[in-house]
């Protein structure tokens, strides 16, 4: 059996190029481990005020994240930070205190059309992981510069050197995971 992967993309836009991203590790995925979509857009705004009694849709988004093994983040890079969509699910997903549902197997990347990637970004999303006690994947690091047509809406990888990025950073990933679980 594969072991399930859940997959949180920090963006909502129907044209994300981090949802491209995720989309082309799926097919770059090796066959034992499954990538699985977490949605996070219904979520509304965490308040602590809701720990007593978590809205459904908060409950349904936490057993998700608890019936998966580990946990990949491809998020994109907003003002040099993670997105704040990505951060809500986050702090739902760590709450109630004592009942975090983030201590699984998980990596960060992201794609962004700049320079400098997501570099910034998952740093600070590796902070947070770190507190929420989250094993992290150090190397290989998934950096992507996007291009126009670097990826199609489907997943196609057009560049042959991203592609074999993406495989052996996809393969790296999945041998952590598998190394964590034991």
């Amino acid at each position: 059996m594969p072991v399930k992967v859940g997959v949180l993309v920090g963006s909502l836009s129907k044209e994300s190029i981090n949802r491209r991203l995720a989309k082309a590790l799926k097919t770059l995925a090796p066959d034992n481990i499954e990538l699985i979509d977490i949605d996070i857009a219904d979520l509304p705004l965490y308040n602590r005020d809701a720990d007593a009694d978590y809205p459904q849709v908060a409950r349904d988004f936490k057993a998700q994240l608890n019936d998966v093994d580990a946990l990949l983040y491809v998020t994109p890079e907003y003002n040099r930070s993670i997105p704040s969509v990505l951060k809500n699910a986050i702090d739902w997903a760590s709450r109630p205190w004592g009942q975090n549902s983030l201590g699984k197997p998980s990596a960060t990347i992201g794609a962004s059309m700049g320079p400098l990637s997501t570099a910034v970004a998952q740093q600070h999303l590796k902070q947070i992981l770190v507190f929420s006690d989250a094993p992290l994947m150090g190397q290989p690091e998934g950096y992507i510069h996007f291009t126009p047509d670097l990826i199609s809406d489907d997943g196609t990888v057009n560049n042959p050197e991203t592609r074999e990025f993406l495989a052996n950073w996809i393969n790296a990933y999945a041998e952590f995971v598998h190394k964590q679980r034991g």
